[in-house]
């Protein structure tokens, strides 16, 4: 299922003025909505990655769920949700961050990962890196190793990747 980042590219619809005036959202839908592009994009976001090498693949609330889930199963490796706060059952750590208007707080389960766990950060699009930057500090508080940060989109003019410190990131189309 070899599918190009052009090919992703192609099937990304730009939304004009979501979700208020100026914005232009990138849509994603028409990629997930197709299996062979699906599964070609998760290919390419493991790229580099084997069973055995990854023991966690964790996503960002809520479509790096999409991204994560299905690249942990490719894995072999589990699968581990950083969520808005509040919303996880059991104790969790937070880390708060600040967006362009206001604050936000992600959270993680207190035993999401062990010590040392080799771990692959995903969500769909990398944009401030405000949430990315807060789940990366997430990792490192439970003292887990960041492999890579892999993102479908990035929205390169937003700076985004200057915010995650010496964390490798990878981005399969960029704006």
């Amino acid at each position: 299922m070899n599918v190009t980042p052009s090919e992703l590219a192609a099937a990304i619809r730009t939304i004009p003025d979501f979700p208020k005036p100026g914005i232009q959202f990138k849509d994603i839908t028409p990629v997930l909505g197709n299996a062979r592009l699906l599964a070609g994009c998760i290919e390419r976001m493991i790229e580099g990655h084997v069973p055995g090498e990854v023991d966690a693949v964790v996503g960002i609330d809520a479509r790096g769920f999409i991204f994560g889930a299905a690249a942990a199963l490719r894995l072999q490796a589990a699968f581990v949700p950083v969520r808005k706060r509040g919303k996880l059952p059991f104790r969790t750590i937070e880390q708060s961050y600040d967006l362009e208007y206001g604050s936000n707080t992600i959270a993680m389960h207190v035993d999401a990962l062990t010590p040392g766990s080799r771990v692959l950060l995903m969500d769909d699009l990398l944009a401030t890196g405000g949430t990315a930057a807060a789940a990366i500090a997430l990792i490192q508080r439970l003292d887990a190793r960041i492999l890579e940060a892999v993102f479908f989109v990035e929205l390169e003019s937003l700076g985004g990747r200057a915010r995650l410190g010496s964390t490798p990131v990878r981005s399969l189309v960029a704006y």
